[in-house]
This record gives structure tokens, sequence and C-alpha cells, in this order.
């Protein structure tokens, strides 16, 4: 059997100016990054107003037996173009880290792919680097403020702002700096990120234009002084050197999937303590250039398709008008209890046990936000009638179709079926509504989605929390979008709660302010923002070799 990156550079691809073509450009309203790849000039979407209609690709809760969205998203689009429609996709950029770590490679699977994939999964336009550099600045500038006499009077031990870097590296997570002596900076306790959880990826992601991108990096909250008012990248004029290092990395990017559909691949914030979908800059040119466009959002629908619906959408207004959500029966029978040596056998009890968990996601779309869904299946083989038959039936109870994918092995041939149906449900009248009302206040719309998404019974503070929600509120942000950052493995805050657990508390431990990106940051448990390599890394399969073809990359 052919490996992923084995099938994307047998592809034939075509030259971006052909892609490009395909959504109504001209070589001037492109710049070129090689034969494949390519920026949108910024004069290339003016005079044009979004046409196109979204549809949003989720999944169930994830385990370890994987749902395949990325692939699922990229075989729709292909699906849409071979029913003949002007179809577009839309996409986050693979991080380092978990391309070296455990995942490998980030562009789809099988025959459903996003082309150059090596490209993209290794440095690609050097998007990340820019908000790398753009992030360090910003911590550059901080502790020099502090070295040079700190007119500000920041307080040390209230810096909130960390270095970064794109790599999976746990020695980094805690360290002290500015030791060396008094030439060689002020000595304190710090820290670094990966950059996709920098609020830098975030802001740019969230932003409409440069002029925008500038403000929200000025808003950064970067520190407290010790009179506890907040210290930011304005305050530290920083914004424009920020944004000057950013002006290429806020255009979108643009690839190809293997069978030739224009595919818009910018951003990638950490799907956790950020938003976790694609650039708004992005998802507005494929909108504008294309009939339908196809999206997806991180981890399961309670995080990913939440923060896409709630802060995406409400900041960008967009209005989706179809949610796929995407399952395997392997993962729902590992909802159900089952290991995941014991998935291949038929077993339709384990099934019945697990399928809750995706109920309640098809629910929370139709029920809470009002749109209409679809749910895919993403088949396998070991797969039988009885077990997808059941699916069917019990998704047709909650008035919801159920497609069969088979897009990895057949590429769009396999997502035919599916695309049909989104069309037919974008022509539905829907009637889309946020989670919460953002001038509720903070613990009213964190209990909206513990309750009315997670399906919690309710939400208990520590005493830092209930302090940090305090003074954010009395700071004037108490009107944000709240960002819940939770295990992505249950509906609650417990990881080993799988299925639909009910009748629980989640425990809201710290906020922390996003000023620049617009919401609160409400953490849930220890969540990691600078992951570890585990014992044996992806990276160790990954080589070139002297023609420098690369090889390993998933």
């Amino acid at each position: 059997m052919k490996t992923d990156i084995e099938i994307a550079q047998e592809a034939k691809k075509e030259h971006i100016l052909k892609i490009a073509e395909k959504l109504g450009l001209s070589e001037e309203d492109i710049e070129y990054y090689g034969k494949y790849k390519a920026k949108l000039e910024p004069s290339a979407l003016e005079g044009k107003e979004r046409k196109g209609k979204l549809i949003l690709v989720t999944a169930i809760t994830p385990t370890p037996a994987g749902e395949g969205k990325t692939t699922t998203t990229i075989g729709l689009a292909d699906g849409l173009s071979r029913i003949g429609k002007k179809a577009a996709v839309a996409l986050r950029e693979p991080s380092l880290g978990p391309v070296f770590g455990i995942k490998g490679g980030a562009a789809g699977g099988g025959y459903a792919q996003v082309v150059p994939m090596e490209d993209i999964n290794l440095h690609f336009t050097g998007d990340f680097h820019a908000i790398g550099a753009a992030n360090n600045l910003l911590a550059a500038m901080l502790d020099n403020h502090i070295f040079q006499g700190n007119e500000l009077d920041i307080d040390p031990a209230r810096i909130t702002w960390k270095r970064c870097v794109d790599m999976n590296d746990r020695q980094l997570r805690y360290v002290e700096d500015g030791l060396g002596g008094p030439k060689s900076g002020v000595p304190r306790k710090d820290g670094f990120d990966i950059t996709v959880a920098s609020e830098i990826m975030a802001v740019l992601c969230l932003s409409s234009s440069l002029e925008d991108l500038k403000a929200r990096l000025a808003r950064i909250v970067v520190a407290y002084n010790r009179a506890g008012s907040p210290v930011t990248a304005g305050d530290l004029k920083a914004a424009g050197a920020m944004c000057a290092l950013l002006k290429d990395a806020i255009r979108p990017n643009l690839v190809q999937t293997i069978e030739g559909t224009p595919a818009f691949i910018h951003g990638g914030p950490f799907a956790n303590i950020a938003h976790g979908c694609n650039s708004v800059a992005a998802t507005d040119a494929a909108l504008k250039l294309s009939d339908y466009v196809v999206t997806e959002a991180g981890f399961g629908a309670d995080l990913g398709a939440e923060k896409f619906l709630d802060i995406k959408c409400r900041f960008a207004r967009l209005r989706p008008s179809a949610v796929v959500v995407v399952a395997t029966v392997r993962a729902l029978k590992m909802h159900g209890g089952l290991a995941k040596t014991e998935l291949c056998g038929e077993d339709l009890g384990a099934l019945e046990r697990g399928l809750p968990n995706l109920l309640r996601h098809v629910s929370n779309i139709k029920n809470v936000f009002g749109l209409p869904a679809v749910v895919a299946i993403n088949r396998f083989s070991a797969d039988t009638d009885a077990e997808i038959g059941l699916i069917i039936e019990r998704c047709r109870a909650l008035g919801v179709n159920v497609c069969l994918s088979t897009v990895w092995a057949e590429g769009g041939k396999g997502g035919v079926e599916l695309a049909e149906e989104v069309v037919r449900l974008c022509e539905e009248k829907s009637d889309f509504r946020f989670c919460y009302e953002e001038t509720l206040p903070i613990k009213e719309k964190i209990r909206a989605v513990v309750t009315k998404i997670y399906g919690g019974r309710g939400v208990r503070y520590t005493p830092e929390a209930e302090e940090e929600i305090a003074r954010l509120e009395a700071l004037g942000f108490g009107k944000t979008p709240v960002c819940i950052a939770k295990t992505q493995y249950s509906f609650s805050d417990d990881a080993e709660k799988l299925g639909a657990p009910k009748d629980f508390e989640v425990t809201v431990r710290s906020v922390k302010i996003a000023a620049g990106a617009g919401f609160a940051v409400v953490f849930t448990g220890n969540i990691m923002t600078m992951p570890g390599l585990p014992k044996k890394p992806a990276a160790e399969n990954i080589d070139v070799d002297g023609s420098g073809k690369i090889t390993g990359l998933f």
C-alpha cells in the first residue's frame, strides 16, 4: 500500500496560475512561491463580495481510532468539483511540532490531499516563522524595557507574555533567563509556547486587514504594572514593527488538492486556547472567489465547531450554510468502551453505547446553533452493513441523513454522495444563532457552553479563577467571547469520561484575557502549550535523499 507522501508525490500538479484562473484570478493577482504555491496580492479581492456558501466540517470527540476530518474536508471539496460546482477548500497550516512529533503530516490522506504535501508540512511560505519572529520581538522589547529602567513600572512577577518556537520541546516549558550578571538582562522565571499557541497566531487569523492586524497587536496584554493595570504591546510601541514582520504572512496562501481543486491554506491557531481554524482572510477570499467553500475546525464539535461558530463567525460576520459531522464506526465503538485492539469485529452493543457521543454533537449543531447537518461516516473495510444501518437509524430520528465517505481510497469520487447532500442542505432555510450573547457576564457565557454544548450540570471556580474573572470584568474585558480550553477527549473536563457523560461539573481553574484576539481564555485543566516529543518521534522516520526527495512524512 502506498503511503500518503508517495501518493502526493506521484500526483500530477497543475501550475498554480491554472488554479488561480479557476477562481477568476490573473497572474497579477498572485505572487508566485515556486510553480505550485502562491500568495494572493492585496488587490486580488478589490470590489468583490462574498458569494459562496460556507460548509463547516467537524467531528465527534476524537479517539486514537481516528476520524479523518481533514481528509473528509478535502474529499468533499473534490466531490463538489466533480458534480460541477465551483468549490474551494480552506484549511489550517500544519505546525512543525506535530509533524515531527506524533501526528506526522497534516495535509489530508490517501487520495484526498492538498499538494505540494511536503512543502505544506515543512515551512510552506514562512508564515509561522514570521509569527514566531513577531512574538519574540515583543518578548525582547518587553524585557528590554524593564532592563532599561522600566518606565511603565511593569511587575516582573506578573509578565504574561512568553517566547515561542514552532517545535515540540518540553525542555523549554519552564526556564530561567536574564542570567549572567547585570549586563545580561533581568533574571526571572519564563517559558516558551509552541508558535501555534501564541496569541499572535490567533490575532493574525482573526484580522481582516493590515490595519485591523496592527490594532489587534497593539491591544495584546503582555504584563501588569505594580498598580494592577494591564501593559500592552501598544504601550511598548511594538505593534508597528510586529505588523511589518507580518505584512506578507497575513496574505492567504493558494495551493491545490490532488484533483486540482483550489485550496487556501493559511494560519493554524491552537485548537484549545485559541479558536482552532484557518484565517478569516483566507475564508473571506474563498467565499469571494468560489460558490462553495469547505472548511474545518480543530478537535471535536464541542471545541472546534463551538469556537468557529461563537468566535470566528461572530467576529467575521460569517453565516455557515451547512455542517458535516465526521465519525467512524471504530471511534464510536471506542466511545462504547472497546479497546483499540478490539475494534475490527462487529459489535452492535459497543456501537449503541458509543452513539450518544455522535448524537449529542449533531443535536448541538441543529438545536443549539440552528444549522442543517449531515453525518459523514468515514468507512473502513471492517465496518459491517448492520453497524452502518444502526448509525443511519439513530441519526434519522434526529432528522439528519448519513452519507458514507470513501475519499481516502477514491478521492473526490468517494465524496460525491456527501457533496450532493451538502448542496441540498445549503438550500435549506436555517436559523443560525450563537450559543450565547457576548454581552452576558463571563460566568454566564461559560455556563451556557457547559450546559448547552457539553451537557454538563454546572461550573465550579477555583478562588484564583474567581479573582481573575472579577479583575477582567472590572478592567472592561467582560463583554468578550469565551474560548474554553479543556481536554479534547471528552465532553467533560475529564479525559476518561468517553461517550456522552451527564450530570458533571466543569472546574474552571484560571482565566486569561487575549485582548488582541478579542476573547477570554478559560482554562479547565492543565492545558499544555508546549508539547513534548514522544519516545519515538515521527522525525526519526523523515529523511531526504541527494536529489532533495523527502520520505517518511506520513
